[in-house]
């Protein structure tokens, strides 16, 4: 019995040891005081102020969900960002579809794909979520449960939009270029006060694209993807591309496997290019950017070629920073 006591007690103390040796302190030491949040990231230069309204929701303690549904329904309202929302360049038949897809901290999601006369897709994608069974609505079916939903119709092609689409019927050539207006997209994601991660991504897709033609934009695990226990990534540039790899989801999944959000946007866009050799093809009309974000509030991009941007607001202010690319 003795002896099993002086076992015990040894035990207690080498415990207390334990507990108060620097290395294990340090294993164990809470990180709370390293993250970095709340922060909101989001695609382009017209992210600054998608980013600001974010804000307005982060920085009052609100959700990220609600921030970054929030932050892209202003891009989506705003009739001078001609790829997105209300303005958005037509299809070639000269219809505005939109696309867009949303997700929560807890893997809810929500997305519509080519979806008329509805300036918001982004809260019908949202209403998708959290009202029916499903995870995507498209075409008719997506407008029909936008309406059911008391979104109001409205005619989305607007005179300059409309203008563009009628001289580019002279030739109707469709070669989309590196870097204009033609495929960008808002794509967002947040860490709010609490620790929680939420992701939103719209667009009017290419410019004059083939009627019904979806991209990578409302499709979760390539035009975004969150997992509230490691980060969230978004895409943007040509979808296809992104569909191809997955390419969100792949760059969460690298941020699993210990990469910083920076390393793991450049493995993903080093895997495009990958792919796009071994079909050989050419990158000089390929552009697709990723931008991701960690639950330390670390962030990162990468992208193809020069000329993508990102804008990222945190307690050190709203700021537009250049991304690294591959193509020098």
């Amino acid at each position: 019995m003795d002896s099993r006591r002086k076992f015990l007690k040894k035990m207690g103390a080498g415990s207390l040891l334990l507990g108060l040796h620097p290395i294990y302190a340090q294993r164990i030491k809470p990180l709370q005081s390293d993250v970095n949040r709340p922060i909101v990231l989001s695609t382009w230069d017209f992210g600054l102020k998608a980013n600001a309204e974010a804000w307005k929701v982060l920085s009052t303690g609100g959700r990220a969900l609600d921030a970054v549904e929030q932050g892209v329904r202003y891009t989506e309202a705003d009739p001078t960002e001609r790829s997105v929302g209300y303005g958005g360049r037509p299809d070639r038949d000269g219809k505005v579809t939109l696309d867009a897809c949303i997700m929560d901290e807890n893997a809810n999601i929500g997305s519509v794909a080519a979806l008329e006369q509805i300036k918001h897709p982004i809260s019908v994608a949202r209403a998708v979520m959290e009202k029916t069974p499903h995870v995507m609505l498209v075409g008719n079916g997506a407008l029909q449960f936008a309406q059911e939903q008391g979104f109001p119709l409205e005619n989305l092609l607007t005179e300059a939009s409309e203008k563009e689409w009628r001289e580019w019927l002279k030739t109707a050539k469709y070669e989309p270029v590196v870097n204009i207006e033609n495929h960008d997209t808002i794509g967002m994601i947040a860490l709010d006060a609490q620790g929680n991660l939420s992701g939103a991504c719209t667009t009017s897709g290419m410019a004059f694209k083939m009627h019904g033609r979806v991209g990578d934009s409302p499709i979760i695990g390539a035009g975004l993807y969150v997992d509230n226990e490691v980060g969230a990534a978004t895409a943007t540039g040509h979808g296809e591309e992104v569909i191809r790899t997955v390419g969100s989801h792949l760059v969460v999944e690298l941020m699993r496997q210990g990469h910083t959000p920076q390393k793991a946007c450049e493995k993903a866009v080093n895997r495009i290019i990958k792919f796009t050799e071994n079909r050989k093809k050419t990158l000089d009309n390929i552009q697709v950017g990723f931008i991701a974000l960690n639950k330390q509030g670390e962030y990162g991009a990468y992208c193809i070629h020069g000329g993508f941007n990102y804008a990222k607001y945190d307690h050190a202010g709203n700021e537009l920073i250049s991304s690294p690319h591959y193509l020098k």
